[in-house]
Formats: structure tokens, C-alpha cells, sequence
């Protein structure tokens, strides 16, 4: 089974003279590489479901939270220390 992960957008950047882009896409508190090859408008701030190191597809913020809040409930966040941005709020 593949899983793509929901992160956030921190910076964008370009290689190879200027033809991949490439961001730096935080993971609750893990930030990590991702081409952003087939999302070519995305931007800064954006959430982005990422698959090995690709960003495949922009979710919004609301999703973002739901995935992680799922993944929270089975136990599968792990490694993440700073979820709580990515958490939905509780009341």
C-alpha cells in the first residue's frame, strides 16, 4: 500500500538552472525535499500530500488536519514532534 503524506510548504526553490523546482515541505516539525514537478503552481504556505519524495497533489488545510489527526489515532505519526499546527483544534 502507498501513502502520501499532507505537509506544508516552506520554501520553493530552483535547480538544474532554473527548470525543477524543488520545496522544503515541513512534516509536523520534519522538514523534508519534495519536487514539485507535477504541481507547478504551487507556493509557499500550501499543503501538498507527498509521495516519495513528490508532491502529487494540493489538499487544503482542512484536510491536511484530518489526515494527521487520523494518523494520530492509529498511531502512525512516530518520528513527528510539532503536530500540533497540523492537528485539528480541539475545543
Amino acid at each position: 500500500m502507498c501513502l502520501a503524506i499532507p505537509g506544508k510548504i516552506k520554501s520553493i526553490e530552483t535547480i538544474h538552472d532554473g527548470l525543477v523546482r524543488m520545496a522544503k515541505v515541513s512534516f509536523g516539525g520534519i522538514t523534508k525535499e519534495a519536487s514539485l514537478e507535477m504541481l507547478p503552481d504551487a507556493q509557499v504556505d500550501d499543503y501538498v500530500l507527498v509521495h516519495v519524495g513528490v508532491a502529487i497533489s494540493k489538499v487544503d488545510e482542512e484536510e491536511a488536519q484530518k489526515t494527521f489527526s487520523y494518523l494520530e489515532e492509529i498511531g502512525e505519526l512516530g518520528e513527528l514532534e510539532d503536530v500540533d499546527e497540523y492537528l485539528p483544534k480541539k475545543e
